[in-house]
């Protein structure tokens, strides 16, 4: 699919982005099909992989010449990066946002070492997918002496099988072909993930001896997902008309903005109560009055206190349906069963392995629906409809219910020292962000729930899936590269942590004329790790003030501006005030809006601000 632009708001000035002319080959004349890696790139190219990040290496050297001097460096074209980290990383944003995949090529087992912590991501993320790892030469008489000998691996794949949907290694040109288009319908078949083929050096750099026939890839396209039994559609029905208060749990849902609409009109036909999580991208306008607790990854008070009253939950492919239950209901599904219906719609055990628990704990279900959520509501809607039911449903339940935005965000809670709070932070780029069609590609752990303004599918991309560190650059690179030609502002607001293992990620986008802006909160600390260190004091009856030694990001203070104008970022001072920090996600905006990359540094107390002003904890 096509990045779909939403805005309901004062649209942006057109920005015109310059086109990614550069790295073009010359004196190609007419190139000819006529070498292994020749027919790896022709594939590619009718699969209409658009691009292809990476960082160069001789074990695919001649998939390399392909791209170049076969292909034109288009169709895909090269995307380079300082560090394969950031190439996975890259992707991911990308299909973040796309929901297509889009190609990544690594050198041999030390280039794949490098990447298989964003690999992992990937996987966690659910999205697609198709890296290009190298090997070899196979035929150990052809590797030349020393640097091919350990730059080839036997079962290369083996490094990642456990957290990717497939892996190949094709031994001929013809195989190669099969290869890639199956590669092709598995990473985009639901639910989605990583695929990896390790392509040996020898096969690439070998002469085809024989004529090799590249079929259409539309015959080799992904089946649509299953539809929900007609049964099941229907016991579903059953319970929601039953139900006198049902919930819904949005999880991880699309980014088309049809299926958008049709969460919102199906929310409203059966008057039902709505959560989302602020670990996924975003699902259903925040502001909604049906949206009645602040997004949140674990369920706040508010949240809880939503899922006690339920008598029906409806599971949109929620993240941890069993852990939400046991925070907000303090019981092991596995042991007692949430005392409530429960519809819960997913494709997720398709891929579940046993080596990765990113599956969660087992929920208790009374109605399964094996089915995309989005596929599930339009064939629910269709029911609805057809028995003429009231689009908009009002229930008792719901009366006296105060919509959590109706609250006051603006209370300052500026002091101890003069910075300002991750709350105050948080609350000024919300009100940045009225004015424009921004979508955020990443947001910092403690990042308030009442800072989530969302009005449409690329409002959000969510979180880092699999935890980890270092990944925020790359991933507001890769979501600003598939929204290069938009109107839309794309913007990572990411931890300083995260940002200094991956910063230079952002020479990839300084090269690449790819508008965007990061903003770091600047705590200067490993805090979610301070407060790790806290918690274990605490329950040793030792002392917790002490849970910033070995966390602190400081003595001498990194400078954070420095790193990004370094790599082509315009910046400015760093910014310690909201006040301050208002004027420059202007200026940044400004920026942007010609073409251009902005960074600004934030600084923050160290503190939390998922829960509101009044708890203090960074980010």
């Amino acid at each position: 699919m096509k990045a779909e632009i939403v805005r309901k708001a004062t649209p942006m000035k057109s920005r015109k982005t310059k086109k990614i002319e550069i790295d073009r080959p010359e004196n190609l004349g007419k190139p000819q099909m006529k070498w292994g890696s020749d027919v790896v790139a022709e594939v590619t190219r009718r699969l209409n992989l658009k691009y292809i990040a990476l960082v160069p290496g001789a074990s695919y050297r001649g998939f390399h010449d392909s791209i170049v001097n076969y292909l034109g460096n288009s169709n895909p074209q090269m995307v380079i990066c300082l560090h394969e980290e950031h190439a996975v990383s890259i992707a991911d944003g990308y299909g973040k946002v796309t929901e297509e995949p889009m190609a990544v090529a690594l050198h041999s087992n030390v280039g794949l070492m490098h990447a298989t912590m964003p690999i992992f991501n990937a996987w966690c993320d659910r999205t697609p997918m198709i890296i290009f790892g190298a090997t070899g030469p196979v035929d150990a008489h052809r590797r030349r002496p020393w640097i091919d000998w350990i730059h080839t691996s036997k079962d290369q794949a083996s490094m990642i099988r456990n957290y990717t949907k497939w892996d190949d290694q094709p031994a001929s040109p013809q195989a190669a072909v099969e290869s890639v288009l199956r590669a092709n319908q598995i990473t985009r078949s639901a639910p989605y993930g990583p695929v990896y083929i390790c392509l040996d050096a020898g096969l690439q750099e070998s002469a085809l001896t024989e004529a090799v026939s590249v079929p259409d890839p539309a015959r080799f396209a992904p089946a649509p997902s299953p539809a929900a039994p007609y049964a099941s559609v229907l016991q579903a029905l059953s319970a929601i008309d039953k139900a006198t208060f049902p919930l819904i749990l949005m999880g991880r849902v699309s980014r088309k903005q049809a299926d958008w609409d049709r969460r919102v009109h199906f929310a409203e036909a059966i008057g039902a109560a709505v959560l989302t999580s602020s670990n996924d991208a975003a699902s259903f306008p925040t502001t909604h009055p049906l949206h009645l607790a602040a997004p949140c990854l674990r369920p706040n008070k508010a949240a809880a206190a939503l899922i006690k009253k339920a008598d029906l939950i409806i599971s949109l492919d929620w993240l941890d349906l069993a852990g939400v239950f046991r925070l907000a209901l303090g019981a092991a599904q596995t042991q007692e069963p949430a005392d409530k219906s429960i519809i819960h719609c997913s494709v997720d055990s398709y891929r579940t392995n046993g080596w990765s628990m990113d599956h969660q704990a087992l929920p208790a279900v009374d109605i399964p629906i094996h089915a995309e959520p989005d596929s599930f509501i339009a064939q629910l809607l269709y029911e609805l409809d057809a028995k003429k039911t009231s689009k908009t449903k009002t229930r008792p339940e719901m009366k006296g219910l105060a919509h959590w935005n109706s609250a006051s965000l603006s209370k300052s809670t500026t002091g101890h020292g003069g910075s300002m709070t991750l709350w105050d932070m948080a609350m000024t780029v919300r009100e940045f962000a009225k004015k424009r069609p921004i979508t955020f590609a990443r947001l910092p752990l403690g990042w308030p729930g009442e800072a989530y303004e969302f009005d449409g599918p690329l409002s959000f991309m969510g979180n880092d899936g699999g935890g980890a560190v270092g990944t925020g650059p790359g991933h507001t690179i890769g979501a600003a590269l598939a929204l290069k030609d938009s109107d839309r502002l794309t913007v990572g607001v990411i931890g300083d942590g995260d940002y200094l293992m991956g910063v230079n990620a952002l020479w990839t986008a300084a090269h690449f004329g790819i508008p965007m802006m990061i903003v770091v909160a600047d705590n200067r600390s490993y805090f979610n790790d301070e407060m790790h260190q806290e918690r274990v004091a605490q329950m040793r009856s030792r002392p917790a003030q002490n849970r910033w030694i070995g966390q602190r990001i400081d003595d001498p203070r990194v400078d954070l501006v420095a790193m990004a104008r370094a790599q082509g970022f315009d910046s400015e001072v760093p910014v310690s005030t909201s006040e301050a920090l208002a004027k420059a996600l202007k200026r940044g905006a400004e920026v942007v809006a010609k073409g251009g990359r902005y960074f600004i540094d934030s600084v923050v107390q160290p503190g939390y601000a998922d829960s509101g002003p009044d708890q203090r904890g960074g980010g």
